[in-house]
């Protein structure tokens, strides 16, 4: 299984950073930043793919709360999360919130890159 994420923006790499410390064997991090090979991994360019933590296990590709899933259910010290974000109604919510939050960490992670392209 694949992990894209955006190792450029902060919270996402703390959050990341602490899934890491798992060392779980069939789990690749690949940061999506300035990365080719991701976009063609993926088949997502690297706007899509700065929107969303997406995650490839097997051939199909998952983006958001969907992705967040497949994680937490890899990843033994964190399954409860999967175990209770995977109920219909509670699904619907995270999935909600994901979008709204992962939306302003966009527009945030945007202004970031922007600044360190012109260094």
């Amino acid at each position: 299984m694949k992990v894209y994420f955006n190792n450029s923006c902060k919270i996402c790499k703390a959050e990341i950073d602490l899934y890491k410390k798992e060392k779980i064997q069939e789990i690749d991090w690949i940061d999506i930043t300035d990365n080719n090979l991701a976009t063609e991994e993926t088949s997502k360019d690297s706007k899509e793919l700065l929107r969303r933590l997406h995650v490839k296990d097997g051939g199909k590709v998952l983006e958001g709360a969907e992705a967040f899933l497949v994680l937490w259910k890899k990843m033994p010290k964190y399954k409860f999360l999967y175990n209770f974000f995977k109920l219909p109604i509670i699904f619907n919510l995270f999935s909600f919130v994901y979008e709204i939050v992962a939306f302003f960490l966009y527009l945030k992670n945007k202004k970031q890159l922007k600044l360190a392209k012109k260094k």
